[in-house]
């Protein structure tokens, strides 16, 4: 038998393994706790971040038609800047009936006087003169028109041609008045005299079938108007205070047509500050 020996079996070989697997399972554990760490910061900083993002309201049927308008005063406003100025009122009427019934009034009053002293149990009674050789008051009764037109036609041609006349002759000066510019005076003034005009002459042709003249006038101008004419004498065809005023509106007429207003246009600035834009 051989004795025991005292000595100590060798030590297994220490290898890799333990150690590293010892040591691994902390290094895994200390990654983790940092992914998580990174994610934790990175969730709270998306909440500040969604906290301080401010909440847009809803949208609801209000809000849109205010978004709607707002649209439209913006684009209102950008037109008001381009656009030209707004055109003028229109005219009141009361101005045009006032002068047309004053000057037909005016008219017929003096028919009514012709009528009164001039004529009398259906009888011409003789002119009388008012300035000698220049101007006389003598009746006379005008079936036709100005300086006797459509004088030999019968009477039922006659009075519709000329009522139609006088009635277009209205529409038109009151739809001429109703578009004036405030600054025609010359025109706002013809219309009403034209119309007055109209209207006494076609009161005559209402009531007589003729219209009643009774202003003759005589000058050695209107005898050498005549001779350019082809007529004779100094004699001027006899007239009414309808005439008168139809004559003077037409003049008026004129002036306006041959001397325009002309409308300046304003900068679009300047446009735009009227408006309060």
């Amino acid at each position: 038998m051989f004795p025991m020996s005292d000595a100590p079996e060798n030590p297994r070989p220490a290898t890799d393994e333990g150690p590293s697997a010892h040591h691994g399972e902390p290094a895994e554990a200390a990654a983790t706790a940092e992914k998580e760490a990174s994610a934790g910061a990175a969730g709270e900083g998306s909440a500040e971040k969604a906290a301080e993002k401010p909440t847009e309201p809803p949208v609801t049927a209000e809000s849109g038609a205010e978004a709607l308008t707002a649209n439209e005063a913006a684009k209102s406003n950008d037109d008001t800047a381009t656009a030209e100025p707004p055109a003028h009122p229109p005219q009141s009427y009361v101005f045009l009936l006032v002068v047309a019934i004053v000057t037909a009034a005016a008219d017929l009053y003096t028919k009514h006087w012709a009528l009164k002293h001039l004529e009398k149990d259906g009888l011409r009674l003789p002119p009388r003169e008012i300035i000698k050789d220049r101007l006389t008051f003598v009746l006379a009764h005008n079936p036709g028109g100005a300086w006797g037109m459509l004088h030999n036609q019968p009477e039922k041609v006659r009075r519709p041609f000329f009522v139609l006349v006088s009635a277009v002759a209205v529409v038109v000066i009151v739809s001429m008045y109703r578009k004036l510019d405030p600054r025609q005076r010359a025109l706002k003034w013809g219309l009403p005299f034209v119309l007055g005009g109209a209207l006494g002459n076609l009161v005559d042709r209402l009531r007589f079938g003729q219209v009643i003249d009774f202003i003759d006038v005589r000058a050695d101008w209107i005898g050498k108007l005549n001779k350019v004419f082809g007529g004779a004498g100094d004699h001027w065809p006899t007239f009414n205070v309808a005439d008168i005023a139809i004559c003077i509106g037409v003049l008026l007429m004129a002036v306006d047509f041959l001397f325009p207003v002309t409308t300046k246009k304003k900068p679009a600035a300047r446009v735009a500050t009227q408006a309060g834009v």
